[in-house]
């Protein structure tokens, strides 16, 4: 019946005979009363669903380009001696690991995603930690050459390996970086480099984070602390509650980088780490850890069962201890090393005298 159920058209036949009868009661022709109906319609408002922007994976920052889903990581193996300051783009890893080496120096192993810098280095040598290190990210790893038996752990990890043969993507002398002696001239060009397309995109989180623009964390004041390494090498982080940041500093100069900027991560993560008698760090298994985010420090343990994994931070009571969204560095400090931490003073609290009414005489 061209869409009218059988209640439907009951209730028509109804209708039609009500308005028989009542037109014969009334007397009068349909046009002397005649009235105007008018429809009555509603119109209600389009409910709009705001989505918020996409985070990055290794700084839970928000991405409103969606830029670093769309890409890999990319770890670069970065010298830190004397002949390699100041660095080009280190400043701009989402997470940067430092490491002890031989000879006591450290060097960095610096992650991007979120950004990608036109130039990064100088680029130096794999070691037995580094695929441990970038294991749970994947994506790709540059440096240049190593002992053998690290050149084949890096090439057995779950990454797409870059070394110094492949001229496209790691030059010498790269024409806005100081002038250098090899092997310190070694700089790899962003943009060629993710251009590789390594997997996965995006990399997974390393991190647990607090939700962006949440209210500071709780925990130990700190002005600044000064991590162990040897001399030379031994960082001192200063933080600055007008930026949100922690400043690093060499020998009471800050730590800066080629062109303009000086290295301030949000948070730096001192995990006190086994080091082998070869020098190289025990990234899996568990150990103490201090975490410094919004002008406090908390403590914990530091647990990675496998290298799959990234390690999770946790408090005396097993729970999450939870970063700031944005850069973050991690010192992997032999164990037994200091970390000297200036404590910033408690704020003096001033209550006003109480006034007690006294009783009329």
């Amino acid at each position: 019946m061209n869409g009218i159920t059988r209640r439907g058209c009951a209730a028509l036949a109804l209708a039609v005979a009500l308005a028989t009868v009542l037109a014969a009661c009334s007397g009068a022709s349909g046009d002397e009363k005649k009235k105007q109906v008018k429809a009555t319609t509603t119109t209600s408002a389009a409910t709009t669903t705001t989505l918020a922007p996409p985070t990055a994976p290794l700084t839970g920052l928000p991405d409103a380009s969606g830029g670093s889903r769309t890409r890999s990581a990319l770890s670069v193996k970065v010298e830190n001696t004397d002949a390699a300051r100041p660095q080009a783009g280190i400043e701009q890893a989402d997470v940067l690991y430092e490491e002890v080496v031989e000879g006591g120096i450290t060097r960095f192993v610096a992650m991007f995603n979120s950004e990608v810098p036109p130039v990064i280095g100088p680029v130096r040598s794999v070691r037995q930690e580094d695929p441990d290190i970038v294991w749970p990210v994947g994506g790709i790893f540059a440096y240049s050459g190593g002992a053998p038996v690290n050149v084949d752990a890096i090439n057995a990890a779950p990454v797409k390996a870059v070394d110094e043969n492949n001229g496209d993507v790691l030059v010498r002398n790269e024409s806005s970086q100081p002038s250098r002696d090899a092997p310190h001239n070694l700089y790899g060009l962003g943009p060629e480099l993710f251009a590789l397309g390594g997997d996965p995109k995006p990399p997974p989180a390393l991190f647990g984070y607090v939700a962006n623009g949440s209210p500071p964390v709780t925990g130990q004041g700190v002005l600044n602390f000064h991590v162990g390494f040897d001399p030379g090498y031994d960082p001192t982080w200063t933080w600055d509650g007008a930026t949100g940041t922690w400043v690093r500093a060499i020998g009471g100069t800050p730590q800066t980088v080629t062109g303009s900027g000086h290295i301030s991560p949000a948070n730096v993560v001192v995990q006190f780490t086994q080091y082998t008698a070869e020098g190289e760090a025990q990234t899996v298994g568990e150990g103490d850890v201090w975490v410094f985010t919004d002008g406090v420090m908390r403590t914990g343990r530091w647990v990675r069962p496998d290298r799959a994994q990234p390690a999770k931070y946790v408090d005396a009571a097993g729970n999450p201890i939870l970063l700031r969204p944005g850069r973050t560095w991690v010192e992997l400090l032999p164990i037994g090393a200091a970390v000297d931490v200036t404590a910033a003073p408690v704020p003096v609290t001033t209550v006003a005298p109480a006034t007690v009414a006294l009783p009329q005489r």
